[in-house]
């Protein structure tokens, strides 16, 4: 029953219907890992959206550029969506999903669909649910869809696996760590944006990027564009380049060895991990826990 649901939802929501496409988000995130993989369009979907991984340290504004990409995009007609994934309480593991409070002004507009999601115990910056969530976008017809992800440090790099291009934000006050970034996070970068850019050293730490990547720290030879995203200057700039990136993107790339490895990993483990969890649930009583003290 579970996955004839999940077939029914996802022809629904490929018809338009966003009721159905928050449901099948939903089951997607809920459902055992067979059962979503049971689905011909999710396992092979049909259409691809444009996935842009926006991803950097907490406080660099991450979600205020994704509005404001939003924006641009709407302006040139295009059907977006927004996985927004939010860090999970390591108690209750609920999360606070800020969709409604980060993306006000787009939340009414029928061409834009955005999800929060927590990161239910991952330590790779995104929800293992993100890998399959981000098919059923592709099968919905979206034409691009943006994952802002957790704030990073230098290991939370699932976004790499997910996206088709990654956009690392960054802020003028983050040149003091820029060393320690090198080692990870400044190599996964196809565009870096400086956020908040009338803020002073911003150009100073402008040039300590582009002179990084002459350094050979990353062999992507990515983009760097200075933004504020609080009154969109520089945003026309970083949209145009990210519509250009879609214009080139190579299908194959989505089959490629090692990023089927990675997704397959990711959600076998939490495959497995539920499973731990289950285990531990018909082992571990109160009884036998206290009896031990």
């Amino acid at each position: 029953m579970g996955a004839e649901n999940g077939a029914k939802l996802l022809s629904q929501a490929i018809l338009g219907g966003s009721k159905e496409l928050a449901q099948l988000l939903s089951w997607l995130e809920r459902s055992p890992i067979s059962e979503a993989l049971s689905l011909p369009q999710i396992l092979k979907p049909s259409r691809m959206a444009y996935r842009v991984g926006i991803t950097g340290p907490p406080g660099a504004g991450k979600s205020t550029l994704v509005a404001a990409i939003i924006r641009q995009l709407r302006q040139l007609n295009l059907r977006v969506g927004v996985l927004a994934v939010d860090p999970s309480s390591p108690f209750s593991k609920g999360a606070v999903l800020g969709d409604r409070i980060r993306y006000a002004d787009h939340f009414l507009d029928a061409k834009v669909f955005i999800r929060s999601l927590g990161t239910r115990g991952s330590l790779g910056g995104l929800s293992r649910s993100a890998f399959l969530m981000a098919r059923a976008f592709d099968e919905c017809g979206f034409d691009v869809l943006l994952i802002e992800t957790v704030g990073v440090g230098q290991s939370e790099f699932d976004v790499l696996h997910v996206a088709d291009l990654v956009t690392v934000v960054l802020v003028p006050e983050s040149g003091d760590s820029i060393q320690a970034m090198k080692a990870g996070l400044m190599e996964i970068a196809d565009v870096f944006v400086v956020n908040k850019a009338d803020r002073p050293g911003s150009e100073a730490f402008r040039r300590e990027i582009e002179s990084s990547m002459l350094d050979g720290v990353s062999a992507k030879s990515p983009k760097v564009f200075s933004c504020v995203a609080t009154t969109g200057q520089g945003t026309q700039e970083l949209t145009d380049h990210l519509i250009d990136q879609k214009a080139k993107l190579k299908p194959e790339l989505r089959v490629s060895e090692n990023r089927l490895r990675e997704e397959a990993r990711a959600l076998l483990r939490w495959q497995a991990d539920e499973d731990i969890e289950k285990r531990l649930r018909q082992v571990i009583d109160l009884e036998t826990f206290r009896a031990l003290f």
